[in-house]
């Protein structure tokens, strides 16, 4: 099968990845999994410090198509848009990154990170997530509101941003996402991959432990072209869904060691907890994986399945099959 589309294709899915660096200012307690803490105070920071009518809800507000908080937290179709007209919204156009430790409870001068990956025109917003953030540290985050500092924030080991001087500095314009992960050399029919963070793959509208290749293939394809028809201005029309999933079909898998991992967060919008549960460990693969090759490399960068924007669905090719 001619796999070039894809690789041309996902080319055009540009990618930013940065570090923010942040220094507790008063003692911080965070839970476990701090996914839901970072991204429910963002959503509520990001609204005050963007959105003109604040108590107006996206779906009926007039500003809706012009408003940045509607673009990053709703993304809803352009009115005149000609192809995905069943989709209500788009995948958000950023993810942030937990730190992976589980460590609670930070001292005051206690550092910690976590990544933001930025999808597209995104990027352009980058000193949006930035205040927003420097913001958020001022109300405080977790339990009892404690207060952060953000120090810094890097990109491709260079710092961009310090609070000191309150300057951000020009980047280069990102690779392509499916540039950023390392390059490596498959062993002749495995591929393994290890799922970091809570997975929530949905297959015949139920989530799923029970991931064949197929339904990882499926979930990608679904969510890249997503990304890449809101966010990067392309257009997915032309892609080979179809063919690359009944390539998919013929993996199979050898070895696996998946486990479901229970969490909830608080929906301040929705005013109740909601489960968030999804699978960690790993699987591994077996059969012609090539073709699909770029479509896994670009998942390791912008994770793959639902609540992404929390930092679920990160995953990574296991390094016993890189070079």
């Amino acid at each position: 099968m001619d796999h070039q589309w894809i690789l041309n294709a996902l080319q055009k899915i540009h990618v930013g990845a940065f570090e923010f660096n942040l220094k507790a200012r008063d003692p911080l307690v965070l839970p476990a999994y701090k996914g839901s803490t970072l991204r429910g105070g963002f959503g509520y920071a990001f609204k005050k410090v963007v959105c003109a009518l604040k108590n107006q809800d996206c779906p009926a507000c007039l500003l809706k198509e012009k408003c940045l908080y509607s673009y990053v937290f709703e993304t809803p179709p352009p009115a005149n848009t000609r192809i995905m007209r069943k989709y209500k919204a788009a995948p958000h156009p950023f993810i942030i990154e937990p730190p992976l430790e589980r460590q609670r409870i930070y001292k005051p001068g206690a550092e910690f990170q976590f990544g933001l990956i930025l999808i597209g025109r995104a990027i352009d917003y980058l000193p949006y997530f930035i205040y927003t953030f420097d913001e958020l540290g001022r109300t405080g985050i977790g339990k009892g509101k404690a207060g952060f500092d953000l120090v810094s924030v890097n990109c491709n080991g260079d710092q961009i941003y310090d609070s000191q001087t309150k300057t951000l500095k020009p980047i280069d314009i990102p690779q392509p996402g499916v540039e950023r992960s390392l390059p490596f050399s498959l062993q002749p029919s495995a591929l393994c991959l290890s799922f970091l963070t809570p997975t929530r793959i949905q297959y015949n509208e139920h989530l799923t432990l029970d991931l064949e290749f197929h339904i990882l293939v499926r979930n990608l394809l679904r969510r890249l072209s997503l990304l890449y028809y809101f966010h990067c201005n392309g257009d997915p029309s032309n892609w080979d869904f179809k063919g690359m999933i009944e390539k998919a079909k013929e993996v199979k898998v050898k070895k696996e060691n998946l486990r479901w991992y229970d969490w909830e967060r608080y929906s301040g919008r929705q005013e109740t907890r909601m489960k968030m549960g999804g699978f960690v460990g790993e699987i591994t693969f077996e059969g012609e994986i090539e073709p699909v090759i770029p479509l896994i490399r670009m998942g390791e960068v912008l994770h793959v399945g639902k609540g992404t924007s929390f930092g679920l669905g990160k995953y990574e090719i296991r390094e016993d099959v890189r070079e």
